[in-house]
């Protein structure tokens, strides 16, 4: 594994098992945090107990990766670009980078988008790079946890 500095930006993921997996395969792979962004559900409820259909599918993996909630994306995508951070978009768009065919920096945040609408327009358009996983199948896409954990495997 690398020593790359990563970041991982989820950015309206509706699915709470989606979320808990990318939880437990950024941990796996070395993240440094995790910025859960709008309807992104966190390991907490709303009266701050541990969500218990959470933690079954992440494994516990939220008590041992950092992580914050923010309401609003763009602030976070400057305080990395400020901070030196390459801003990566997970998404199929024109212009993108075949994931395997594209090289990190140092420290990156990896951002990856809703389960139907992905990485909203604002984003891709003040990304950094916008990288995708080329499909052969039939289908066009994967599922977010699982484009999420072939796009760190890779980048990292």
């Amino acid at each position: 594994m690398s020593t790359k500095t990563s970041i991982l930006i989820l950015e309206n993921i509706r699915s709470v098992e989606n979320t808990a997996s990318i939880f437990r395969t950024a941990e796996g792979f070395g993240v440094s945090k995790i910025i859960l962004i709008g309807t992104t559900p966190t390991p907490i409820d709303r009266f701050s107990r541990k969500r218990q259909d959470f933690a079954k599918v992440s494994l516990g993996s939220e008590d041992s990766i950092s992580w914050e909630y923010r309401a609003e994306i763009m602030s976070v995508i400057r305080e990395f670009k400020n901070e030196g951070f390459q801003i990566i978009s997970l998404e199929q768009a024109p212009g993108a980078y075949r994931l395997r065919d594209f090289q990190t920096t140092s420290q990156f945040a990896l951002v990856v988008g809703n389960e139907v609408d992905g990485v909203s327009r604002g984003v891709l358009d003040n990304s950094d790079a916008i990288v995708e996983i080329p499909m052969q199948g039939q289908k066009e896409s994967l599922n977010v946890s699982v484009a999420t954990g072939v796009a760190l495997f890779v980048l990292k």
